[in-house]
């Protein structure tokens, strides 16, 4: 049974996902200045003539309103958003029939206060920028342009200026992996109210890149656990950290479990070298930034086509951005027809249909492991996720 402390480890969905999303990520435009290492899109420099006209993109933010309240939060990214001219009229128009509008851009020459300024004015609320590594050797390498990271930095202030919520992105890997608790102080110093860690899979032009080994992944997972009363946690392609919540606040409640009061549970898998190296390279953060603790925020339940969804450029949906099957094209059927009825997504939302321990995985309803990491690994989308060490009872070991 879960306890009441379980269920304050994880945030629960306010609706039922097979009927709507919480959050839809709309790719406006694949055009983009940055030659991103990382990047799922293999941006390209100039703009698609297919992509979703401004008419197109009024008519799929119509249709999205349609669910009524509580509306799905859309967050515009690219690419670079900020290589449509019509980007403020979009937020705009999303803004006036209640929807919560959310830009993700590119630091370029395009993202001035002016324009941050208008966006602010149009409705938007959020802003993500993206920092991958705590110096300007290692950002800068992963962006493919020189002066990306101080540019970062001075957007960070900008947003904030322009009165915006800001949010980081970093994208982890075995090359920028130590540099996580430097990269914590800065989000801190830049004043960011949410840190969203992606796991890097290995699509796209991440192909060129190493993701973290199981354990490494483990490992950063439970440091993320630890600092989250520093900083809100949030984790893209890496859904097992509910897991780690869910574990953790039972270790918390109970600090020694008699371990015949559930013989078929297995324990937590033991964290390893990196994150006693990582919880090293953070001690004394709180007494040197004068960082005030705060609750942890817990993570909320998504996951690919589970209160989550992609649309490109072009209109056609994903289960997310890293997970390249096609469910439909707004066009032709609507974004709400083709969430709720695409077989593909609907086989994303049933647990029962996973295979090997995420099936079996007695946390696969509130995890269910990255979709996106099994697809690229093993060519299933519904298979085990490979980056997950946890044996659930009854597995092989």
């Amino acid at each position: 049974m879960t306890t009441v402390t379980e269920r304050a480890a994880v945030r629960r969905l306010r609706h039922a996902p097979e009927d709507r999303p919480m959050i839809v990520i709309w790719e406006v435009t694949r055009a983009c200045a940055l030659v991103c290492l990382h990047c799922r899109a293999d941006a390209q420099h100039r703009r698609n003539p297919h992509e979703l006209t401004t008419e197109q993109g009024r008519a799929l933010l119509d249709d999205i309103a349609a669910w009524g309240a509580p509306y799905p939060i859309v967050v515009l990214t690219g690419g670079d958003p900020f290589e449509r001219p019509d980007l403020a009229e979009l937020v705009r128009h999303g803004s006036s029939i209640g929807l919560h509008m959310a830009l993700s851009p590119s630091v370029t020459p395009r993202l001035t206060r002016d324009v941050l300024d208008e966006l602010r004015e149009a409705g938007a609320g959020a802003v993500s920028l993206s920092l991958d590594g705590s110096t300007s050797a290692t950002h800068d390498a992963f962006r493919g342009v020189t002066g990306v990271f101080d540019a970062t930095l001075r957007a960070a202030q900008d947003v904030r200026d322009a009165g915006f919520r800001l949010q980081i992105n970093s994208t982890v890997t075995r090359a920028n992996v130590h540099e996580l608790p430097d990269l914590l102080r800065t989000v801190i110093d830049l004043g960011a109210l949410l840190w969203s860690v992606f796991f890097l899979v290995p699509t796209g032009r991440g192909e060129m890149l190493q993701p973290l080994d199981p354990q490494q992944v483990e490992d950063v997972l439970h440091w993320l656990h630890d600092v989250s009363d520093l900083v809100a946690i949030k984790t893209t392609e890496a859904p097992h950290y509910r897991r780690v919540a869910i574990q953790r606040a039972r270790a918390s409640a109970d600090p020694t479990p008699d371990p015949t009061a559930n013989p078929t549970a297995n324990p937590a898998p033991p964290v390893g070298e990196l994150h006693q190296q990582l919880t090293d390279a953070v001690e004394g953060l709180r007494a040197q930034r004068h960082t005030a603790t705060r609750r942890p925020r817990p993570p909320i339940e998504v996951n690919s086509g589970r209160g989550f969804a992609f649309i490109d450029h072009r209109g056609d949906v994903y289960p997310s951005g890293f997970l390249p099957h096609q469910c439909g094209n707004v066009k032709e059927l609507g974004f709400r027809e083709v969430y709720r009825s695409s077989p593909l997504l609907q086989s994303l939302r049933d647990p029962a249909q996973f295979e090997g321990k995420c099936g079996t995985c007695e946390f696969r309803d509130v995890c269910g492991g990255s979709r996106s990491h099994a697809y690229a690994v093993t060519g299933n989308l519904l298979a085990s996720d490979p980056t997950c060490v946890y044996e659930p009872a009854g597995q092989e070991r």
